[in-house]
């Protein structure tokens, strides 16, 4: 099923609760919460404090998403705040099944990451125990950047091996998901797409949501 997730990290913490209100009554399901550590990536920003007062504010599914050099001790930390499911980065993780499996233990679903460089080729074997994954087509580290065309072959290839193997894993993108671009991502295979500039930084991020959400439920519909 299609879905938009609003990418807090270009909300406006001043007016968080409202901001989440807005999206949420315009249809959002899903949040996604951008977690960077300034080592892994270039900008440091928000840890369990921030989601668990997001988790008390609502109802929607939290998505975390751990651009952090050790995933393996900070997932448990997220999940006990409030997260639904928790992503972590092929890159970051030094045993990538086993970081996996530890997340689900803990009560979440489990999704990993690849960056702009890493080919999908590296997760042929844990394919069949991720609940998501996720392609960024920008590098990770701040919103705002321009998207990268190749993510797209990326994600072609991840449907191809999913409906080759049978297998039931979410795929999503993140990073420079603008209005004029989401169609593209939807034909070539993406379930769930991140959105944070072009939801929060508008007038209107309910109604921007809605607006994206359609362009992309239209793109569902046509086939390519």
């Amino acid at each position: 099923m299609i879905e938009i997730l609003p990418s807090i990290l270009a909300a406006d913490f001043a007016r968080l609760g409202e901001q989440v209100r807005q999206v949420e009554s315009s249809g959002a399901r899903m949040l996604h919460f951008d977690v960077m550590d300034g080592h892994f990536v270039p900008n440091l920003t928000v840890g369990p404090p921030v989601l668990e007062s997001l988790r008390k504010a609502t109802s929607l599914t939290l998505e975390v998403h751990l651009m952090i050099e050790d995933p393996d001790q900070f997932a448990p930390i997220f999940i006990a705040a409030g997260a639904d499911q928790v992503l972590v980065h092929q890159e970051a993780c030094r045993n990538l099944d086993r970081t996996m499996h530890m997340i689900r233990e803990h009560g979440a679903k489990a999704g990993v990451v690849i960056n702009p460089a890493t080919p999908v080729a590296v997760l042929d074997e844990v394919l069949e125990i991720a609940d998501s994954i996720l392609v960024m087509s920008v590098n990770p580290g701040f919103g705002g950047q321009e998207f990268i065309p190749n993510s797209l072959k990326k994600v072609r290839q991840l449907a191809w091996k999913r409906r080759e193997l049978g297998l039931h894993f979410a795929i999503e993108i993140d990073g420079g998901i603008t209005q004029e671009n989401v169609a593209d991502a939807i034909h070539a295979g993406v379930d769930w797409v991140v959105a944070g500039t072009s939801i929060f930084h508008t007038v209107n991020p309910g109604a921007a949501f809605e607006h994206m959400r359609h362009t992309a439920l239209e793109a569902s519909r046509v086939s390519v």
